[in-house]
């Protein structure tokens, strides 16, 4: 009987310890399962965000191509019209001064108009060679860049323009302050063509380790949602560039209410 209840006993023993062999299994397999699905899920997510910042990139890139392309036009246009027709009408006037019965009057008449015309070419190309790198910018740094731009805009007499920069030189490469001073041309050739506003402000400061820039107007306005998904080639270009620049920005804006756009960047590692 005594042995019986030691048999009994032992089984008992060896029923707990497999089902506890059972339970370390179980919760061992639970884990595992736990630690794949979780990790697939990871990966999916890490794989979702990777083909976002891919599209995103793609999106970038086409955009910056369409805003290049247009460029190219607007600068072909400009030579064209600009430069072109009126080398036109300097050839026109040359060949009149090789006739042989023409005056002396005449022969001063037209070396007259060549003058005036080569110097409204030179006047054009200087234009257009400012408008592809400003000279200012290039020599000066993007602080005197600014300033200039902002006394160009206030001498056309249509808007009270305040300036008002604070810039630590050479905190941006040359590369980078280009595509500051881009954004904030844009900015300014937005309000000037589409706001109906009558004052514009640009103002930057350093923080810290950081450049800040906020530009304000007091026009009309825009839905800024909507012109994201509109994607006009301003907004996308100021947009890429931002992006280019690894920046940071805000556009707050509605109807009636003006813009007010802040821009924050930081020194790459090669500027510090």
């Amino acid at each position: 009987m005594v042995e019986e209840l030691l048999f009994q006993e032992d089984y008992q023993i060896v029923d707990l310890i497999l089902i506890a062999i059972a339970l370390l299994v179980a919760m061992a397999i639970a884990i595992i399962l736990f630690f794949y699905f979780s990790r697939k899920r990871i990966i999916k997510s890490e794989l979702e965000k990777a083909n976002l910042k891919i599209a995103n990139q793609k999106e970038i890139i086409q955009t910056t191509i369409i805003t290049q392309e247009e460029e190219r036009k607007r600068i072909a246009q400009d030579l064209h019209d600009a430069i072109s027709s009126k080398l036109n009408i300097v050839s026109l006037n040359a060949n009149m001064l090789s006739l042989k019965d023409i005056s002396s009057e005449e022969t001063n008449k037209i070396a007259n108009s060549i003058l005036k015309v080569t110097g409204n070419v030179l006047e054009s190309s200087r234009k257009i060679a400012h408008d592809l790198l400003p000279p200012t910018l290039d020599k000066f740094g993007l602080e005197a860049a600014l300033e200039e731009l902002c006394e160009e805009v206030a001498d056309t007499n249509s808007f009270e323009v305040s300036c008002d920069l604070v810039y630590e030189a050479h905190f941006l490469n040359k590369d980078k302050e280009l595509h500051v001073f881009r954004i904030v041309q844009e900015l300014f050739n937005n309000s000037i063509k589409y706001s109906e506003a009558t004052n514009l402000t640009l103002k930057t400061e350093m923080e810290g380790k950081q450049l800040l820039l906020h530009y304000f107007d007091n026009g009309k306005g825009f839905d800024v949602l909507t012109a994201k998904k509109a994607k006009g080639l301003g907004m996308s270009g100021i947009e890429n560039r931002v992006a280019i620049l690894n920046a940071t920005h805000t556009i707050i804006s509605s109807p009636n209410n003006g813009i007010s756009v802040t821009l924050a960047l930081n020194p790459s590692k090669d500027e510090n």
